[in-house]
């Protein structure tokens, strides 16, 4: 059994890697991600990692990272989301939207309203636009104000006109 001053350094080292990840040192990022890994997994470890791969461009890797994540935790949203946004980039919509649909169920979720927004996208794209347009709105209902949703949501409109 891990002792919890195990637990609770990988925590530290997965926060540290949050930090120099959005600060742009991600080489730094997936080292402390690694080091949280080595010492206790976790899906948000393994998920935040996938992230760094795929600004790297590495989707696969960051692909595989997620799958990992939803190993050591089926509960936890943002590896599903995550997973199915880089299949979005790599052009796999139809696999995209499985991740993204199975990613709205999930239990635990930092982002609620991203799955409905990638999936919006995607209809969108399709040129299905009511579709679209009620995935959105679900995205507001997550995360209310968001302008991103909102903006989308006004294009969307005009174009039912």
């Amino acid at each position: 059994m891990e002792s919890e001053f195990t637990k609770k350094r990988a925590l530290w080292l997965c926060q540290e890697g949050q930090k120099h990840h959005q600060e742009g040192d991600i080489l730094r990022a997936i080292n402390l991600y690694t080091q949280s890994i080595e010492l206790y997994p976790t899906a948000e470890s393994y998920t935040y990692r996938g992230w760094a791969y795929s600004v790297q461009g590495k989707f696969d890797e960051a692909i595989d990272e997620c799958k990992k994540a939803i190993s050591v935790d089926p509960h936890y949203g943002n590896s599903y989301n995550d997973l199915g946004s880089y299949l979005i980039a790599l052009g796999k919509i139809e696999e995209a939207e499985e991740w993204l649909e199975r990613a709205k169920n999930a239990s635990r979720f930092d982002s609620k309203h991203l799955p409905y927004m990638n999936l919006g996208r995607i209809f969108a794209v399709k040129g299905q636009i009511r579709r679209a347009v009620s995935e959105f709105e679900q995205a507001l209902e997550h995360e209310p104000g968001d302008a991103i949703c909102i903006a989308a949501l006004s294009h969307l409109n005009r174009l039912l006109q």
